[in-house]
């Protein structure tokens, strides 16, 4: 697939009247074969795979009986993918163990049982000589849709892709092993690939990670070790080259971390003068680090206050750290490299913090959060920038705005010079993990883990933790393992499952999650480990000059990274833009499923509440595809009006999409999904007083909503509008909404984005070409007084359509109509 710009909508909106409604799949693709001689060709290569595995197995009689049969390789014929499902037939005794692209053909590892070898060969014997009633070759989607068959070889396991290349067969790495388990247990299948491992001279960590039907763990060696043994392969599903983790160059001494840090810094194309920058508001940074000096500019260096100084004084270096990760987000990634890196980002800072032992008073942190994001915008004011911040308090407010999270809010929204903000904010570390020795994950979380001010602000970023960090290297830890699993909330990270249930008409917190490291335990205390943390920047007395860093401080320095990246591509688009795509791109792990099961509404708000949208996706935050297309609106409307001596809602937009329509009806039956997110920045009113109509905090929301496939647009415009009812005083019949939107059209209207995505028939899809957008009330209608009734509000406007079909190309036919065009990038 290839990285194609975002389109931007052009002239779709079409203004409105509006009024409240409301009172007070497809065919397989499958290959032409000639039955017969595919067959035979089928059945030899896999008595020939067998022949060889027999033959050394004979020398070995004792074969466990797990790994007593084929390790096989299935390839698919070009731009046709294999009849996965059919593969995975464990009844059979044959086990789908992985699945990779090679190219544009499809490949498959799965291992059949010996005893069980002939149900295989039986499927192809009875789509060679059989035929089903309707006279179509038994079994002919699985059969047709394999080109080849062979005994597997280690680079068929490489799930690296080509972002990683394949070791040479000599070459000793660190492999990421994954191994099945079958019916053996974890423990066990582990000591017994580990005994195997041995024999050849091959080096096994002494941790592993257990997952369903999986061990994960790491080996030392080269490809033609492992390659040696039918029994080791029997064992392995798939094989990655293992992550750096921080331990070595932590443990090196400074001058060998210096040796690194130059060659990383010559290697360093520093950012172009106009690049968007992450602006840290923090300790300060330590800029003289070799790593940061080329990306923070001396005049981008301040404080709020200038007796404090713009360098980092805190013990633990914490701006500084900070800076490493919104630079390079691990510096494993960019020591193990060869090649230069072009900076696309820069960094600004502004000293939030006073040096020890000072601070300031808390009920005006939201002063001094506005003072330093205004020395940034003095200082450059036409620079993009993601504001970081990873400065929180406690948690009483349950959700509810402070002064502080009003403050961000105001910043976001541009109340104060009329120029919006896109900020970042960590929702806050949960000390219980390493303080109290009672603690359980990841329980504790979400029932006394609420998010700290001020994360609670609606128009801000909020991101949590989350980890894929498990693999313990340091055989020191024997006995410890990560505590928490791949994929899921990292132990220090806080959620709004904690915050009491009338609270939950309040913004989803967090919006996203980052990486923010993991815990390990033995069962009965917790404690940090490097190998599961990220390594940054430090400027140490003793000449060290790398750290770790790690929870929700990281997470946030993440976040605002890619964000900055993603402007750096798209240099024109709004700040609520930004933040849409990164909430948008955004998806939830199988841990995070499994966490948090279920499809009912309220399933989904626990998982929202937890995880928020999930984890951004750089490749769908940047990029459209042929079979994914990201489309982008960015307008105004004004939501109310003075009509006579009664305050109203006014406009709402009426949005006809340019969707591939003869695609999607050719497609018929293919699954398609359909997302769309609303972002836009409301003006806070945070005075509590009971956030009735009158006192709402939100200055005004919108909402969307997506015409149904059956109704026609008419019915839609008054569905949606009760000005556009021929009669005001008798509703229309409406159709029944038939979509299953994931997040659902009432839990989806918290806090200023809303994201939802529904799956349908591209068909029934073709159908939803119509999109409306309008206001629901705020205080600038209900409190007269402050004359902001005539306002107009800004919005961003996303919606994307994707088909699991990679070789449907949507793209081109919607690029080619009027209404949209690939302006956005700069």
């Amino acid at each position: 697939m290839s990285d194609l710009s975002h389109l931007r909508l052009e002239n779709t909106a079409s203004t409105l009247p509006y009024t409240s409604t409301q009172r007070g799949g497809s065919d397989f693709a499958i290959p032409p074969r000639d039955r017969a001689p595919h067959a035979q060709k089928l059945l030899g290569e896999i008595q020939q795979a067998r022949a060889q595995v027999d033959s050394v197995r004979q020398q070995q009689p004792d074969t466990n009986a797990e790994i007593d049969g084929y390790p096989l390789t299935i390839r698919s014929n070009p731009e046709v993918p294999l009849k996965l499902e059919s593969l995975d037939r464990q009844s059979d005794g044959m086990e789908l163990l992985s699945v990779r692209e090679d190219g544009n053909t499809q490949v498959a590892s799965v291992f059949v049982r010996k005893d069980r070898v002939v149900a295989f060969v039986r499927l192809i014997e009875q789509y060679r000589d059989q035929n089903t009633r309707k006279g179509k070759a038994r079994n002919q989607p699985l059969i047709d849709s394999i080109a080849a068959i062979q005994l597997v070889v280690v680079r068929d396991l490489w799930q690296d892709g080509h972002t990683v290349p394949f070791p040479e067969p000599d070459q000793a790495i660190w492999w990421e092993v994954w191994i099945r388990t079958g019916s053996l247990g974890a423990q066990t299948a582990f000591s017994h690939f580990a005994d195997l491992a041995r024999g050849l001279q091959l080096r096994i960590s002494e941790q592993y990670v257990s997952f369903p039907e999986r061990v994960v763990f790491l080996t030392w060696g080269t490809a033609r070790q492992i390659g040696q043994s039918v029994d080791l392969l029997s064992y392995i599903a798939e094989l990655r080259k293992a992550k750096k983790v921080p331990t070595g160059y932590l443990e090196l001494p400074p001058r060998d971390q210096r040796a690194f840090v130059d060659d990383a810094r010559r290697r360093l194309v520093p950012p172009a003068p106009d690049a968007p920058a992450v602006c840290l508001l923090d300790t300060g940074v330590n800029r003289h680090h070799p790593l940061i000096e080329p990306n923070l500019a001396p005049a981008d260096a301040q404080a709020v206050q200038p007796a404090w100084g713009v360098a980092d004084h805190d013990p633990d270096q914490h701006g500084t750290g900070m800076a490493g990760i919104a630079l390079y987000q691990c510096l494993t990634s960019l020591f193990d490299g060869t090649s230069p890196v072009q900076m696309r980002h820069r960094l600004e800072s502004v000293k939030l913090l006073p040096p020890p032992p000072g601070a300031n008073d808390p009920e005006v942190y939201g002063w001094v959060t506005q003072q330093a994001v205004a020395k940034a915008e003095i200082q450059a004011p036409r620079r993009n920038r993601a504001v970081c911040m990873a400065v929180t308090a406690d948690d009483r407010d349950q959700g509810l705005p402070s002064s502080w999270s009003a403050a961000v809010d105001q910043l976001c929204a541009g109340e104060l010079d009329r120029n919006p903000n896109l900020m970042f904010v960590s929702a806050g570390n949960y000390d219980a993990v390493l303080q109290d020795g009672a603690y359980l994950y990841p329980d504790w979380n979400l029932q006394h883990a609420g998010i700290q001010d001020p994360a609670q602000a609606w128009n801000a970023v909020t991101v949590g933790a989350y980890t894929e960090k498990v693999l313990i290297q340091d055989p020191a830890l024997r006995g410890w393992r990560p505590l928490a699993p791949a994929g899921d909330l990292a132990p220090s990270s806080r959620t709004s499952l904690a915050w009491p249930a009338g609270n939950y008409v309040w913004p989803i917190k967090p919006d996203i999650v980052m990486e923010g490291g993991n815990y390990i335990t033995n069962g009965h205390n917790c404690d940090t480990c490097p190998d599961l943390s990220l390594l940054t920047t430090i400027v140490h007395p003793s000449g060290r000059l790398v750290s770790l860093m790690k929870d929700t401080s990281a997470a946030t320095a993440s976040a605002a990274r890619l964000a900055a990246i993603i402007w750096s591509h798209y240099p024109k688009l709004w700040p609520e833009t930004i933040r849409g795509l990164l909430i948008h791109s955004a998806q939830w792990t199988r841990a995070m499923l499994a966490r948090c099961p279920g499809d009912r509404k309220e399933d989904v708000q626990k998982r929202l509440r937890c995880y928020g949208y999930g984890v951004p996706n750089v490749q769908r935050a940047l990029w459209s595809a042929e079979n994914a297309a990201t489309l982008i609106f960015e307008g105004e409307l004004q939501p109310y009006q003075k009509a006579g001596s009664e305050y109203k809602t006014k406009d709402m937009h009426l949005h006809r999409i340019p969707w591939p329509t003869e695609i999607l009806q050719e497609l018929g039956e293919v699954p398609v999904t359909m997302r769309v997110t609303l972002s836009y920045f409301i003006e806070p009113s945070p005075g509590r007083r009971g956030w009735g109509e009158k006192h709402r905090f939100q200055s005004h929301g919108l909402r969307f909503d997506v015409i149904s496939p059956l109704e026609n647009e008419d019915q839609f415009k008054q569905r949606v509008s009760r000005a556009m009812w021929d009669d005001n005083n008798q509703r229309p019949e409406n159709v029944s909404e038939t979509r299953n939107w994931t997040v659902g059209t009432k839990s989806r209207t918290r806090g200023s984005i809303h994201s939802d995505w529904w799956t349908g028939t591209a068909a029934a899809l073709a159908r939803c070409n119509t999109l409306a957008v309008y206001p629901v009330t705020g205080w600038w209608r209900e409190r007269h007084h402050l004359q902001r009734w005539n306002r107009k509000a800004r919005y961003s406007l996303i919606v994307s359509i994707e088909t699991p079909q990679v070789h449907v190309d949507l793209y081109t036919q919607i690029i080619n109509q009027a209404t949209v065009s690939t302006e956005l990038e700069g």
